[in-house]
């Protein structure tokens, strides 16, 4: 059965620039944009208005100091918060459209307007720390739309799962010591920013409730859907989220120039399916995506289309290839993830 899947896209969010051939371009959107508003793609999609954030909404994460020090930003060319992130006169506007578009796009999936949705947008947000900019990142969109589930819905527990290739320290870090959010990660280790060590695990009434998976560089489609089954499902069916949110990066594609990753956009689909099992089983199949990394802009394109046909239900990739996919990984993916369950297997029964 099909499934109405939500976007966010607005051309508003072309116009932050992080500098001149600067990796995290406007080009990315663009290229995703062109193959939504294609003929065969455009109708299929519940289009979602983005709005720009308010200042007590981002508050609920990112100190006022630091929201005030990027509202300064404004209006101004050039501004360098990091040796990678820099803001453009627009970037303090964009920066809320994008947090705000994200909180719609969990509005309309907690009323039931759509039964998922993926927020295109830019600039990113996972390495986006409480009071600093990091990564590319100015506001932690993910983190922000996830306290926005749970002081505007009432939502008491939201699984963040993050398979960008670099590790989201900002995510991990806002909701180290808080159980309303489970935060799972698969990331290249060792590798920028340098967190996300499986023994990086929460902290306080939150110890338990971050999972991190650090990969070596060469992990493929078998060894990430090994680990999406083998630790993120049974930790999440044991958690039950309310909601799902996803930072999808897509730099763990093969041919991405900023990462050692060889999945490919049938990987995707799958590591998706694994996702949309685990909200069927837990909330009703509530799910929200939200872009992060992805730098290979074809790639980057093909693997968004074969994510989104999987949230529509139109491609359903079978049990099959799924078992096929986990039965094919390495023996050092089998290592880790012994590893990782004997870790996890402290505060969750992974079986």
């Amino acid at each position: 059965m099909s499934k109405k899947t939500g976007i966010v896209k607005d051309k508003r969010y072309l116009q932050h620039s992080a500098g001149f051939a600067h990796p995290e371009s406007p080009e990315r959107l663009a290229a995703i944009y062109e193959m939504l508003e294609n003929p065969a793609m455009a109708w299929k999609f519940t289009e979602i208005e983005p709005r720009e954030a308010t200042h007590e909404e981002i508050a609920t994460i990112h100190s006022p100091a630091y929201i005030d020090f990027i509202a300064a930003t404004a209006g101004k060319d050039c501004v360098f918060l990091d040796p990678d992130t820099a803001t453009s006169p627009e970037t303090y506007a964009i920066a809320k459209l994008a947090v705000g578009g994200l909180c719609n796009a969990v509005d309309s999936v907690v009323a039931g307007k759509v039964d998922n949705a993926f927020a295109f947008v830019r600039p990113p947000g996972h390495h986006a720390e409480r009071d600093s900019a990091a990564g590319f990142c100015i506001f932690n969109n993910v983190a922000i739309a996830a306290m926005h589930a749970i002081l505007r819905h009432g939502i008491k527990r939201v699984l963040i799962v993050d398979w960008d290739l670099h590790h989201g320290n900002g995510t991990q870090h806002i909701f180290y010591d808080d159980p309303r959010v489970l935060y799972f990660s698969t990331h290249q280790y060792p590798y920028y920013p340098g967190t996300g060590d499986m023994e990086e695990s929460g902290r306080g009434q939150g110890e338990g409730y971050t999972i991190n998976v650090p990969i070596r560089s060469g992990a493929g489609n078998s060894e990430y859907v090994k680990i999406f089954r083998n630790v993120l499902q049974p930790a999440a069916l044991a958690y039950k989220p309310e909601i799902i949110l996803l930072s999808a990066g897509f730099d763990i594609y093969y041919q991405d120039p900023l990462g050692g990753m060889r999945v490919t956009p049938d990987g995707f689909a799958a590591l998706t399916r694994i996702l949309l099992n685990i909200a069927d089983s837990c909330c009703a199949g509530k799910m929200a995506a939200v872009l992060e990394g992805g730098y290979h802009i074809s790639g980057l394109t093909k693997s968004v289309k074969c994510v989104l046909e999987e949230m529509l239900n139109e491609t359903h990739c079978p049990e099959e290839i799924l078992a096929a996919f986990t039965q094919s990984a390495n023996d050092e993916t089998n290592r880790l993830i012994s590893h990782v369950t004997n870790k996890v297997n402290q505060f969750w029964k992974l079986g």
